[in-house]
């Protein structure tokens, strides 16, 4: 039964290392055997999905609002604008100043040469206090030091595309962005908002983001293995990817009555925060699995699974449980993606039921076939680290 204030995906807006924009991921992920784009060379031992080529002028037509942003605020701008464009929504001042934003975002990027100077100067000083006054005064300009905040993303996809209703942004890896897709989806069905602009991006090629991962003992070393397959491997498991994802959600009433087409309709979105160390993660993930109210027929799944160890053989120990489930692990061809990786799953289980296709395998060694059409498709974020999330996506 539908119903008026029923949740749709009315626009997607998609960059990473297989290129930008739904159809082009679309027919890309459609391609059995798919070989992923890796960088193995530039941050040895370690590797990761680069971002491709991407001509910023096609979102972000001032030079100025470019210059002012690093990679990965660029990045997010950049995916909201194609979600805006795919939605018909760009452009339509009406529709943009009515238009709520939920951003999951990082802390931003560090200026590394300054964090270079600094280390390099505190080795022949002792007064290491006054030494980072001195540094913090001369070398960081606080407009650049401002840049980094997080809610700036949100800040400059209002500057940029004119989204200027509410807005709010969350931290906190694949967390923050469970979260953006849980509440944007809560506002719509509450009748708070009619349309929703959701997602987040993650820029990975810098030292930086991969210091915080490796730090943590959490990055895959060596040669380059699907994300199921690193059990074992040296290091972590988790190898990372530079991407973006949003999506537009509306009520449907609003996305019926401007005449747009329903990608899909979300379903439940529901989280949780399994206390790990206690080894609650089993637990909690069969506990999401049963809130999501799964279909009894044969379910396709979109699984955001990082290959960190613990958290993605839980996972998949929960998935190879239930016969009707076949999972796809898209980090495989994407890379993990941070704060962009849960709304990335739910853009790409969309595109399954709108395409009336499900993916061919992506790792043919673990992953089972799928037969047929899937109507409802389940997305998931397990994170590397923390937090669990899942969503169902049904066909509109």
């Amino acid at each position: 039964m539908s119903s008026p204030r029923d949740v749709v995906i009315t626009g997607i807006g998609l960059v990473s290392s297989l290129g930008e924009g739904p159809d082009a991921h679309w027919q890309k992920l459609a391609q059995p055997g798919l070989q992923p784009v890796i960088e193995a060379a530039r941050f040895a031992p370690y590797t990761v999905h680069p971002l491709p080529e991407i001509d910023w002028n096609l979102q972000i037509a001032k030079r100025g609002d470019q210059r002012q942003m690093e990679t990965w605020q660029r990045l997010g701008t950049y995916a909201a604008g194609l979600a805006l464009d795919d939605a018909g929504i760009k452009g339509n001042d009406e529709l943009c100043t009515t238009m709520d934003m939920v951003v999951a975002a990082g802390g931003g990027e560090r200026d590394e040469a300054v964090d270079a100077a600094i280390l390099a100067a505190s080795e022949s000083r002792n007064d290491r206090d006054v030494l980072l006054n001195e540094k913090l005064t001369t070398e960081l300009r606080p407009t650049l030091f401002l840049a980094q905040l997080s809610n700036l993303l949100a800040g400059n996809i209002s500057i940029v595309h004119k989204v200027t209703g509410s807005s709010r942004t969350f931290m906190g890896e694949e967390g923050a962005g469970v979260a953006a897709v849980e509440t944007a989806a809560a506002r719509i069905r509450s009748g708070q908002s009619t349309h929703i602009l959701v997602g987040g991006a993650f820029q990975t090629e810098h030292s930086d983001m991969l210091l915080g991962y490796e730090l943590a003992g959490y990055l895959h070393r060596g040669p380059w293995k699907p994300v199921w397959q690193r059990q074992g491997a040296e290091g972590g498991g988790l190898v990372s990817g530079s991407g973006g994802a949003f999506l537009v959600l509306e009520q449907r009433e609003h996305a019926e009555s401007r005449g747009r087409k329903i990608y899909a309709e979300l379903g439940p979105v529901v989280s949780g925060r399994a206390r790990r160390s206690r080894g609650e993660l089993d637990a909690e993930i069969a506990a999401l699995l049963k809130q999501a109210a799964l279909p009894s027929r044969k379910l396709l799944a979109l699984s955001g699974a990082s290959g960190a160890h613990t958290a993605t053989s839980a996972e998949k120990a929960a998935l190879d449980a239930n016969p009707a489930i076949s999972a796809r692990g898209f980090a495989t061809l994407t890379g993990h993606m941070k704060e962009a990786q849960f709304p990335f799953a739910v853009a790409l289980a969309a595109l399954a039921v709108d395409r009336k296709a499900a993916y061919p395998v992506f790792d043919a060694a673990t992953e089972k076939p799928f037969e047929g059409i899937p109507q409802t498709v389940l997305a998931t974020a397990i994170g590397y680290h923390q937090f669990e999330g899942m969503a169902l996506v049904n066909a509109a």
